[in-house]
């Protein structure tokens, strides 16, 4: 048995992967069964609470890790769990569109947002581990995630900031047309029994089960540039994944306190697009300067300071809508 935890799993002892599991399985049973098993809106003061608890213990287990593996997997972990945060906080605008959009009462955007996180853990897994096979065949990979980094930030510096109707989405469209639809909610259900045009007692989806399916659609789009980025910080499976995971369950709590103040954070997708170029551009710098990985407290400065001037000139530039809701209240 002892032979067996310590056996490598994608360069981790299986110990390490089983006391990660064990603790989201954990954070989600909370959350889902005792924090929200009655379905009520979630206010800004329980929402920073959470995110709060959230962010602990992800910087906690941060720290674990640093003690387990040592400084350098440490940093890297520390910097990948900033990093997805902030990138996952343009996925935040959307995903206050997509409720927006389908009308999603606030007191069922939690359900949605818990079982997204679900899809998250699978379909993250599914995108890090193909990636971390691809860096371990061909160390080239990285090159190519580097130059797709910074296109990416360059076209997200210029791109129109406005999110797009989700209605118009292709995929949308596609599953309107071979699905069976509601027309309102039916509670926090995702699926319902209803008579068809025959009376026959069928099964339809609801509104709140296609907000889900575009929640999902809207994480696989963002994660197109979260992963790469993260891998281009480290190669390590583990510090990969368990920075991203820990950093989405935060960013989800957090959703409901950001989204009353979205308008605040104008300019951050610029902060984020520098962000990306700087994050690919590493790669080759740190080849130019003959290193073989650039630094990873460096990482982590740059990253923290890109962020806080976005935030920064965010709030200034915006300070007047702030000051009109005050008077508003």
């Amino acid at each position: 048995m002892t032979d067996l935890l310590t056996a490598a799993v994608l360069g981790q002892p299986l110990w390490m992967w089983l006391a990660f599991a064990g603790l989201v399985a954990f954070l989600l049973t909370l959350d889902l069964g005792v924090l929200h098993r009655d379905q009520h809106e979630i206010g800004v003061r329980e929402s920073l609470l959470l995110s709060a608890g959230y962010i602990a213990l992800g910087l906690g287990f941060g720290a674990w890790v640093w003690a387990e593996l040592g400084r350098q997997s440490g940093l890297e972990y520390v910097t990948g769990f900033l990093i997805e945060k902030s990138l996952a906080l343009d996925n935040v605008f959307v995903i206050a569109t997509i409720f927006a959009a389908f009308a999603v009462p606030r007191a069922y955007q939690h359900r949605v947002l818990f079982w997204g996180v679900l899809g998250v853990i699978v379909l993250r897994g599914i995108m890090i581990g193909f990636g971390a096979t691809l860096v371990s065949s061909f160390s080239w990979v990285l090159w190519i995630f580097a130059a797709f980094l910074i296109v990416m930030g360059v076209k997200m510096f210029f791109a129109d900031s406005a999110p797009k109707d989700p209605h118009d989405s292709p995929v949308y469209r596609w599953l309107a047309r071979r699905i069976r639809l509601t027309q309102g909610f039916h509670g926090h259900f995702f699926f319902v029994k209803q008579a068809d045009r025959s009376g026959k007692l069928v099964w339809f989806a609801t509104p709140l089960f296609m907000a889900l399916v575009m929640v999902e659609i809207a994480d696989v789009v963002f994660a197109v540039d979260s992963v790469p980025a993260i891998f281009s910080i480290t190669t390590d499976p583990y510090i990969v994944y368990t920075s991203n995971i820990f950093a989405i369950l935060g960013l989800r709590a957090l959703y409901f306190a950001l989204a009353a103040v979205v308008a605040r954070f104008a300019y951050l997708k610029q902060a984020l697009a520098a962000l990306l170029v700087f994050i690919g551009g590493k790669v080759f710098f740190a080849e130019a300067m003959g290193w073989e990985k650039f630094p990873a407290a460096y990482s982590l400065a740059i990253t923290a300071a890109l962020l806080a001037a976005g935030v920064g000139w965010s709030l200034w530039k915006t300070r007047g809508i702030a000051t009109a809701d005050a008077r508003a209240g």
